[in-house]
Order: structure tokens, then C-alpha cells, then sequence
């Protein structure tokens, strides 16, 4: 027989970043919590933690947050940064205040730099969060780049050779993919995670990138409609689509 975990309800909740225990306790008392349709009065009262709670427990009238294993794709906007700490917007300033108080934490799954834009994934699925970065899984990240001077041809063999050594390495680039768009546009497709990577590449070539948007993760992309700053959470069937 498999053990149901419990966990009081005071607990749980504010591990979910509801709020702190004493808080959880005033919103009890005022009839804010609620399992299956009827008031939960007694916060600490241990419930089991079952993956149907979410459809069973409601929060000020709205369905609980999934108790783990969040996966959310944002388009990052121009000019935020992918850190917890550092000054300035930062992009867990678009999620609800109460994600940027779950425990565990949630992170992104790399990082996108502040003059980039575009598809970025964060959880607080450490497992996920490995398996995307590894270097083992080989994910392919593509990357819209606007340079400043004109492609001179010989970039798609040079990126491709798995020759490369960016200034300060000592390890060659993993082979990686070129598709020239116009003369000043490209899409560059690497399965490697480097300080800058990308820029860095362009730049070993006598050209810098004024512009880059990261479009593809796998087999997962931006939703058309989706503009800058807005996000979603995933389904299950999407996160597979990271290592299609």
C-alpha cells in the first residue's frame, strides 16, 4: 500500500507562498479556505496531500496552485534580468507575488542575458531544471540574431565545424546550426549554454549582434499571441515537447 502524505494546512499553504501561518490562520477564521465546497476553519488540521487537492481546495474563491513541479514559459521583455538578487526589473516581478515565495524556490532554467529577449522556462522542478541544462541532453536553444554588418558566408561552415574557440576557452564549440535569414539576420541554433554564447559567436566572425531573440527550446516555441512580459503554464504534454 502506498503512504499518502499529509501535511498540516497552515504548512502547506505557506510553503505555496500564500502567506505566512498566522495569516493562513485569519483567512481560515474569515472562511477564505475552503475543501470540497466547505469552510476549513482549522488551518492546523493535517490533510493528506493528494495530486487532486488542487481541484479541491479553493483560496479566497480561487482553485489552489499546483503543489509542485510549476513549469512556466514567459516571453521575456527587453532589459529584465533572469537573478533573484541583483538590481533593477527582474523577471519573477511578472509572476504573482505569492510564486516568488514558494518552497522551493522557483528559478529559471538558464539564462536568457538583459538585452535578450524571448523564450525563457522556469519551474521549481530541480530535476526538469537539470535535464534541460545538461550538456548530456544535448536540447537545441535557436536564437533570432540581428547583426551590425552584413554576413560574409563562411559563418554557417565555421559554426558547424565544432572548431570554434571562443576567446578565454580552452574547449572548442559543440557543432552548431546556421540559417541566414537576410544579410543581417540569422538564426543560429546551438545545443551548448556558454557565458554569452551567442554574441560570442558572432563576434569571433568580426560581427556583433544588436538584437537577439531566443524562439525555439526543443520543440517548444512562443505562442504567436503571446507578447513580451506575458506567461503561461505548461501542460505536461508541452513540457515534453523541451526534448522532442
Amino acid at each position: 500500500m502506498v503512504k499518502v502524505p499529509t501535511s498540516r494546512v497552515d504548512k502547506l499553504l505557506s510553503s505555496m507562498g500564500y502567506g505566512s501561518r498566522n495569516e493562513m490562520a485569519r483567512l481560515a477564521r474569515a472562511g477564505g479556505i475552503t475543501l470540497d465546497a466547505a469552510p476549513l476553519r482549522d488551518v492546523s488540521k493535517r490533510i493528506p496531500v493528494t495530486p487532486d487537492l488542487p481541484a479541491r481546495m479553493k483560496i479566497d474563491g480561487e482553485a489552489l496552485d499546483p503543489l509542485a513541479g510549476l513549469v512556466i514559459l514567459l516571453n521575456k521583455p527587453l532589459g529584465m534580468t533572469c537573478s533573484h538578487k541583483e538590481d533593477g526589473p527582474l523577471v519573477y516581478d511578472l509572476l504573482p507575488a505569492r510564486w516568488r515565495r514558494r518552497e522551493p524556490a522557483i528559478s529559471t532554467i538558464g539564462r536568457l542575458d538583459k538585452q535578450t529577449t524571448g523564450l525563457l522556462l522556469l519551474t521549481d522542478d530541480g530535476d526538469l531544471l537539470h535535464r534541460v541544462i545538461s550538456p548530456r541532453r544535448h536540447v537545441k536553444k535557436t536564437y533570432r540574431a540581428k547583426l551590425a554588418r552584413p554576413l560574409d558566408g563562411t559563418e554557417g561552415a565555421l559554426f558547424a565545424s565544432g572548431q570554434l574557440m571562443l576567446e578565454g576557452e580552452d574547449k572548442p564549440l559543440a557543432p552548431a546550426e546556421l540559417a541566414v535569414v537576410s544579410a543581417t539576420e540569422a538564426l543560429l541554433t546551438v545545443t551548448e549554454g556558454r557565458y554569452h554564447q551567442v554574441r560570442r559567436m558572432f563576434a569571433a566572425t568580426g560581427n556583433h549582434v544588436e538584437d537577439l531573440h531566443r524562439e525555439r527550446l526543443g520543440g517548444l516555441t512562443l505562442p504567436d499571441a503571446m507578447a513580451p512580459g506575458q506567461w503561461k503554464l505548461l501542460t505536461d504534454a508541452e513540457i515534453a515537447l523541451i526534448f522532442a
